[in-house]
């Protein structure tokens, strides 16, 4: 029998394209199954905090608190390259230092990156889907756009910022790309398992990656995205490429940096880095050696 490995991801686009290689049966493993299950990210984040899934889409600015219960995994990754998160507002509005904001989860990377640029701005937080309107209907003075939102947004509204210009003010070296959401394995997990599931997912965004029109048909076809197939196309070409299938030195420094500006803000107790909470597949190389 087949041990079954509880996996959540987000709803946006590029999160269903990057596991539904497995979910269509594309992709499979001889020691494992996979069950997934749908949540916005800070609900991912919280649940993370919780250990309730075995896998698990998280922000990297949640990493550092939940790293002792939860090993990196280095697929199924989403960078920003000179894009990602936008701060909005009503069009020729005049934000104040202590203006409202309306952020997507209290342990996002966007949110984090947020606080260092405007630590007097007051924060709410909410589902992402909802930000839009509430900037709109004048419950916060701005708010910042995640996911698909970034694509297409009411013209009553502009962009204050993009946090892809906050990050180059903090990065320090200008080859770092932005961190946003990557995956986290239960560290409870036996360890052959644990490489199994990251081979799986890996394989998953790598097939997914490969066939990229016939995917994105199907997702379309059966009404599993929020966007038409152009924006579709759009959208995973920022955060669903060859840069998700595993991640590359220049990426883990890129997180490192993330991990090094919440330490020294204060944002998490332990100062941690990527490379040693990856997860060691070189164990299953020496035993079959």
């Amino acid at each position: 029998m087949l041990k079954n490995i509880s996996v959540a991801h987000s709803p946006d686009a590029d999160d269903i394209f990057m596991y539904q290689a497995i979910k269509f049966g594309w992709i499979g493993s001889k020691i494992l199954s996979f069950s997934n299950t749908a949540a916005d990210i800070q609900t991912l984040n919280y649940e993370a905090l919780k250990g309730t899934y075995d896998a698990t889409a998280i922000s990297f600015g949640l990493y550092p608190l939940i790293y002792e219960d939860y090993a990196l995994l280095r697929t199924a990754v989403s960078f920003g390259e000179g894009y990602g998160p936008k701060l909005i507002k009503k069009n020729g509005a005049v934000l104040k230092p202590n203006f409202k904001v309306a952020l997507s989860g209290e342990h996002t990377t966007n949110a984090m990156l947020f606080r260092l640029a405007y630590p007097k701005a007051r924060i709410v937080y909410k589902n992402f889907l909802e930000i839009e309107s509430a900037v709109l209907s004048g419950e916060v003075d701005a708010g910042v756009l995640i996911h698909e939102s970034i694509l297409s947004f009411s013209s009553e509204l502009c962009v204050e910022r993009e946090l892809w210009d906050i990050w180059c003010e903090f990065r320090g070296d200008e080859s770092l790309p932005l961190p946003l959401g990557g995956m986290a394995v239960r560290r409870s997990l036996p360890l052959s398992d644990a490489i199994e599931c990251e081979r799986v997912l890996t394989k998953a965004v790598e097939v997914a990656n490969s066939n990229k029109k016939l995917l994105s048909k199907m997702l379309i076809e059966r009404n599993l995205v929020r966007v038409d197939d152009k924006k579709l196309d759009v959208y995973l070409n920022l955060y669903a490429n060859d840069n998700s299938i595993n991640m590359s030195e220049i990426q883990l420094e890129a997180v490192n940096r993330v991990f090094e500006l919440g330490f020294e803000a204060g944002f998490y107790p332990n100062l941690i880095k990527a490379e040693p909470n990856l997860i060691p597949t070189e164990y299953l190389e020496s035993r079959n050696a």
